[in-house]
This record gives structure tokens, C-alpha cells and sequence, in this order.
């Protein structure tokens, strides 16, 4: 059986499917990661191109160099992929696949643009989102995004 993973954007106008193993996970701290994610970084897996297909909707793309496009979902601004030019594979956001346990970064790049404070963040004091939180407020939380798994469509009717 072929290994499978699934994948898309917050909103649900883009979903993806990879069939077979994906490739190397890592972190890039290059600022253009950071702007690109709106974050101080970008968890980032490769995936052969010929097992990547699009399932639904086709995504902007933004050329962040003159060598490097970035795949974003129009509609929710979801960062969803970097690909260089001449390269090879595409860089998939981790966050952006149904399972991201599944694409474990073992490697960090692009560390001369590394924020100071970016080494401290496992040893700041944690909580869960309950921990302050009334049930009244974790109702108004309810996620409105995709869920985690292939729809035939979205949104829901009804």
C-alpha cells in the first residue's frame, strides 16, 4: 500500500495529496521565511513534485526572489509551499498537512537572520488553552477552519 498524506490550506479552498514517503523536514530562519509565515520561521518538508497534486482550487504564488515562488491560499492567506527554481522538490508547510507529526524537522537553516529570543521559546512557561478560559469562552472558540481530513466538499451545507 502506498504511503499517503493529505494536506491544504485553513479555509478549505485548497487541499493537496502526496502519494508516497515525504522527504527531509527542517526550520528556516532566513527572513523571508519569517515574513512569508508572518513568524519567526518556517517548518518546512520536500516532497517530490511527480507524487504532489493540488485536489482542490490552484494557489497564488508570490515570487519572494527572483529564484523563489511562494504558494499561498488566496482566500485565508494559509503560507502553503517555497519552490526554487531548478530545484526540485517542494517545500511544503509542515503546519499545512493534515498530520504534521508526520514531517519531523531534523535540520536548521538560515540561522544568520535567527531572532535572539527564538532558543528560549521550550523553556517559557506553558499552559493550555483551558488553563484560562471559561467553557463559556472555549465555545467561542470553535474552529471555523478546514478540519484535518479530506472533504468532498467545503464548506459544509447546512
Amino acid at each position: 500500500m502506498t504511503e499517503v498524506h493529505t494536506g491544504g490550506c485553513q479555509c478549505g479552498a485548497l487541499r493537496y495529496r502526496i502519494e508516497g514517503p515525504l522527504g527531509t523536514a527542517g526550520f528556516c530562519h532566513c527572513r523571508m521565511c519569517q515574513k512569508a509565515f508572518g513568524s519567526f520561521g518556517a517548518p518546512l518538508v520536500s516532497v517530490d513534485p511527480q507524487r504532489f497534486r493540488w485536489t482542490r482550487g490552484e494557489p497564488a504564488t508570490f515570487r519572494s526572489s527572483p529564484v523563489v515562488a511562494r504558494g499561498f491560499c488566496r482566500d485565508c492567506g494559509t503560507p502553503l509551499f517555497m519552490l526554487e527554481d531548478d530545484y526540485g522538490p517542494i517545500e511544503l508547510s509542515i503546519g499545512s498537512l493534515d498530520d504534521p507529526d508526520a514531517a519531523a524537522p531534523d535540520h536548521v537553516v538560515g540561522v544568520e537572520s535567527k531572532l535572539r529570543w527564538a532558543d528560549a521559546l521550550p523553556d517559557l512557561p506553558s499552559k493550555r488553552t483551558e488553563d484560562d478560559r471559561t467553557p463559556e469562552d472555549l465555545t467561542k472558540l470553535r474552529s471555523l477552519q478546514h478540519p484535518d481530513h479530506d472533504t468532498a466538499e467545503w464548506p459544509a451545507k447546512g
